[in-house]
């Protein structure tokens, strides 16, 4: 367990909806929030293979230069038509700049090279993977995903990254049409979140806070 009364919890993140959505989060349950943007860090090198091994890379390494209790999120976007790509990618097909509006512009460009052109080719999920690196070097791993559809033209201009052409299962709406706030759609007590972040931070309340 962990808890708000141990001090500051620290978002090992640079991004600014990110950090924006994970205050979101752990504000209500207490935590005094910080991020590795907010304390100047360097951004590691994110040289594992999979959403888990880089989102433990940003927990340790935000964890070792602080001291302080670092939680991180690895997370992007898997289309099936383009085998699973961009996956762990997502935000390097933005190019330096993280350009997400070029990002989305390729997986189009890619979709359509496939033949991908109606909703059944076209399914992707959302995946996000936190990790929980304590003071100790303990860590723990908490993943979360939606499954939905690449649409285009982007619709939306809410939200951040790929947002605007996934439209998750069951909605009318992109993730790029919703406030964060219902993108996270859960509280304590209620059965299940609708982003894929808010389905990971719901283990992570579950294993690590005992918030049910």
């Amino acid at each position: 367990m962990i808890d708000p009364n141990d001090g500051p919890l620290l978002v090992a993140s640079h991004n600014v909806g990110k950090i924006w959505e994970f205050r979101e989060l752990l504000e209500p349950l207490g935590f005094d929030v910080t991020s590795a943007k907010d304390q100047n860090l360097d951004d590691p090198e994110e040289t594992g293979t999979s959403f888990e091994a880089n989102a433990e890379i940003k927990a340790l390494t935000a964890m070792r230069a602080t001291g302080v209790a670092s939680l991180s999120d690895d997370s992007g976007l898997v289309v099936e038509a383009l085998g699973g790509e961009p996956g762990i990618y997502s935000a390097r097909w933005g190019g330096p700049e993280r350009d997400f509006a070029m990002a989305m512009r390729n997986v189009e460009e890619k979709l359509q090279a496939a033949g991908a052109t109606t909703p059944d080719k076209r399914q992707a999920r959302f995946v996000a993977v936190l990790c929980l690196a304590r003071p100790s070097g303990k860590t723990h791993l908490f993943r979360g995903e939606v499954a939905g559809t690449i649409v285009w033209p982007p619709r939306g201009t809410l939200g951040f990254g790929y947002d605007p052409i996934f439209l998750p299962g069951g909605q009318d709406r992109t993730f790029g049409e919703m406030m964060s706030l219902e993108k996270h759609a859960w509280k304590p007590g209620q059965p299940t979140a609708l982003s894929h972040r808010a389905r990971a931070f719901q283990k992570f309340a579950r294993d690590a806070l005992g918030v049910e």
